[in-house]
């Protein structure tokens, strides 16, 4: 039996599945139907729709009865092949587990979600492996009427058994820093039916996190779990089965890897996906470093190059291809959050407890230099985790946030001066040379003098007979030239800083075991910050174990700001919270800003084309973007590919 006769067998019968259903679990059924009848008649005002946010229909994007996205070519051709690099040398495809490093590229298009999000709405989200949602006025539970035309990769139908499933294993066997903030939010999850399930809350859910937590349940076969004793928490050679456009076709594990269209994909004419993943595959080539991989993308070894580097982006685009057209050179604007990149300090070391000790180690990262004669002046500086959007704090407090702020303060869990100051902004150097002015490199002493560092005769600063080291972890040869640099304005007033450059495998393992004084991170915000995602990020409940509070950020202020997320019910009150956490947490100051651009630079070979409207959100490069044969073929006679 073919696998597309496989996957008509399964279909056909899970079309009959709810009368076999009753049948199998006989009375127990019967309960569980009559328990969830019950529930909905005690909540006589019940919603139900195709999707949800939490400010009201009225804000939605898209109706019932749309076509297609926006920003789709809904007759975008399917074909080709569109290939990028990593430098990621992995060695897993699970990323709910620290155990491993994970291949990343495709990882949302092989497992799917019940409710999907799009790249041109910033709070809707849609029913998708779902028909629709079912909710009362307070929000106290969801039920989910799920597609019946839905299938895993290999035939098999997607049932509510799954979703269950799929929930319970993440509490049990997921990542701890999520298990921590969301394993008290969820009563039960309920099995009202094959195609049919109930998410029921506790009142310690935030409301406003609710919808979109249950509906963001991604979704794993019970049936492949058991069958081949899978376990989440473990490192995986291959991806797990999921519901999505992709399966792997080919890998060699820590060099390549090859995703293909899946050609029975249940999910092909859903509106959400009309005119999207068009390519009949994704390849993935890791290079060592991003110099070989230009080298490899001017060869034609892979054709589609984000350039996050701004000198070879000035200087290494004038080889024969461009020259002739065959690869375009491009920037394309970049509606998202501007990027909160930055070094960020290892609060679980003494040294770096003490904010005068970070002032003094920030004040000598000299941007204003690094960016006129680095990075060629492409770039800005970030000052906020919204930069570039309402979310972000200006100026003095506003009267909202001098309510959040001034109760903190009479507590002592926040200096006064928060309540008068303008939100911190980096410290800005001169561009005329890196090494800070001497009037800013004596500020810089003093306050490490303030905190008990004292000069030797060698230069380096000392406290309790050990000097101040900082070592900041890399892994990209790239960043030596950027690093450097600001190594030795730290060395300038006595710090005995150092760059250790470690390859892919020992920076995952160093950074997950608290083994560095300064990492790379980018604790970018969303436009619609919920207590469950910002507990991840910054919460003391998440400070001894998590891939996003790198920084073991704990404080008593910041975990009341966050908490308070969970009062925050319109888009106003959001505004007003982001920019009093924003405040507070640029006053902190466990971030060294780096740098961000507001376009995607890209460049690829002259094969692929896009919508001539692209999403807000995203590039959609792997999403929207399709291949054109024609162009191809043009290349291939021309001997350029």
């Amino acid at each position: 039996m073919s696998k597309r006769q496989a996957r008509a067998v399964a279909l056909s019968e899970a079309r009959n599945s709810k009368l076999r259903w009753l049948a199998l679990f006989g009375g127990a059924a019967a309960v569980a139907l009559a328990a969830g009848m019950a529930r909905a008649e005690s909540h006589s005002a019940t919603t139900v729709s195709h999707a949800y946010t939490n400010f009201g229909p009225d804000i939605l994007k898209y109706g019932p009865d749309t076509p297609h996205l926006e920003y789709v070519n809904p007759n975008a051709p399917k074909g080709g092949e569109i290939s990028l690099w990593t430098q990621s040398n992995f060695d897993s495809f699970n990323g709910y587990t620290r155990k491993g490093v994970e291949q990343t590229t495709v990882r949302e298009m092989v497992p799917e979600s019940l409710m999907s999000g799009t790249l041109d709405d910033f709070y809707g989200m849609y029913c998708y492996l779902c028909e629709t949602l079912e909710y009362p006025e307070d929000l106290s539970w969801v039920t989910f009427k799920l597609r019946e035309d839905v299938t895993f990769s290999d035939g098999r139908p997607f049932t509510s058994e799954d979703v269950k499933f799929s929930f319970d294993l993440v509490l049990e066997q997921g990542i701890t820093e999520y298990r921590a903030v969301v394993e008290s939010y969820v009563e039960a999850v309920e099995v009202l039916g094959p195609y049919e399930v109930r998410f029921v809350f506790t009142d310690e859910a935030p409301l406003r996190d609710r919808i979109g937590f249950a509906g963001g349940t991604t979704v794993f076969s019970k049936t492949h779990f058991e069958e081949n004793n899978l376990r989440l928490d473990e490192s995986q050679s291959r991806p797990f089965l999921g519901t999505g456009p992709y399966v792997l076709r080919d890998v060699d594990m820590g060099r390549s890897v090859t995703y293909e269209r899946d050609p029975d994909w249940w999910g092909a004419d859903h509106w959400l996906n009309v005119g999207r993943y068009n390519y009949d595959t994704v390849r993935v080539e890791v290079f060592a470093d991003s110099a070989a991989a230009l080298e490899g993308f001017k060869a034609g070894i892979y054709t589609f190059r984000f350039e996050n580097s701004s000198k070879e982006w000035a200087t290494s685009y004038d080889f024969p291809a461009v020259e002739k057209g065959y690869v375009l050179k491009r920037e394309m604007p970049d509606g998202s959050i501007g990027s909160a990149q930055g070094f960020i300090f290892n609060l679980r070391k003494e040294r770096f407890q003490d904010p005068r000790v970070r002032d003094a180690v920030s004040m000598m990262l000299n941007f204003e230099w690094s960016n006129e004669s680095l990075f060629f002046g492409l770039y800005n500086r970030p000052e906020s985790f919204w930069q570039n959007t309402d979310l972000q704090a200006r100026g003095t407090p506003s009267e909202g946030e001098l309510a959040l702020l001034q109760p903190l303060v009479d507590e002592g869990l926040l200096d006064a001066s928060i309540l008068e100051a303008e939100a911190r902004s980096p410290f800005v150097n001169e561009p005329e040379r890196n090494q800070p002015a001497r009037s800013v490199r004596r500020q810089a002493g003093r306050l490490l003098a303030d905190a008990g560092w004292e000069v030797g005769d060698d230069g380096l600063v000392r406290k309790d007979g050990q000097t101040l080291e900082v070592v900041i972890l890399q892994t990209s040869p790239a960043f030596d030239r950027i690093v450097n640099p600001y190594v030795e304005n730290l060395r300038s007033v006595g710090i005995d800083a150092r760059l250790d450059r470690v390859d892919r495998a020992q920076f995952i393992e160093r950074s997950r075991t608290g083994d560095w004084d300064m990492i790379n991170s980018s604790p970018t915000q969303g436009y619609e910050p919920t207590m469950t995602g910002l507990k991840q990020w910054f919460h003391s409940e998440t400070a001894e174990d998590s891939s996003r509070n790198l920084m073991a950020l704990r404080d008593p202020a910041i975990d009341r700001l966050v908490e308070s997320f969970a009062d925050a019910t319109t888009l106003a009150e959001i505004e007003v919270h982001a920019n009093a956490l924003d405040r507070v947490l640029r006053a902190y100051g466990f971030w060294v800003p780096q740098w961000f651009k507001d376009v995607h630079t890209v460049a690829y070979w002259n094969v692929y084309r896009h919508p001539e409207k692209l999403p807000p959100l995203a590039l959609g490069a792997l999403d929207v973007w399709w291949y054109d044969e024609e162009a191809a073929q043009e290349l291939r006679d021309a001997g350029a590919l």
